[in-house]
């Protein structure tokens, strides 16, 4: 890490600088160093306009995402349904058959 090589002088009232001296202290860092992260991390309301359109955007894409699978979803449950209606309806020759030949069958013992 490089040595600070600038100053910068922040006017503050005698409470105000307390209170950023005890914040330091409590943090563990050098006043300054508070103070240069103090700065960094500061952001305009312009920023937090665009962090705002960029949530929205997303939380956009997320509700497209949830109505696709939503979508999805009811495709595979009526495709299920087509399904399980086309193997009872192949099934039922089959059942009809083996009724018809019982039937046969015991209308030949009986005879």
């Amino acid at each position: 890490m490089t040595a600070a090589v600038e100053r910068i002088v922040v006017q503050a009232t005698a409470q105000e600088k307390r209170a950023i001296v005890a914040k330091a202290k409590k943090l563990g860092l050098a006043t300054s160093e508070l103070m240069r992260r103090g700065a960094t991390a500061y952001e305009t309301a312009d920023a937090d306009e665009e962090l705002g359109t960029l949530a929205d955007a997303a939380k956009a894409a997320a509700d497209r995402a949830c109505a696709s699978i939503d979508d999805s979803l009811a495709f595979i449950t009526a495709s299920n349904r087509r399904i399980a209606a086309m193997e009872m309806a192949a099934a039922k020759p089959t059942t009809a058959v083996r009724a018809a030949s019982r039937a046969g069958t015991s209308a030949r013992r009986v005879a």
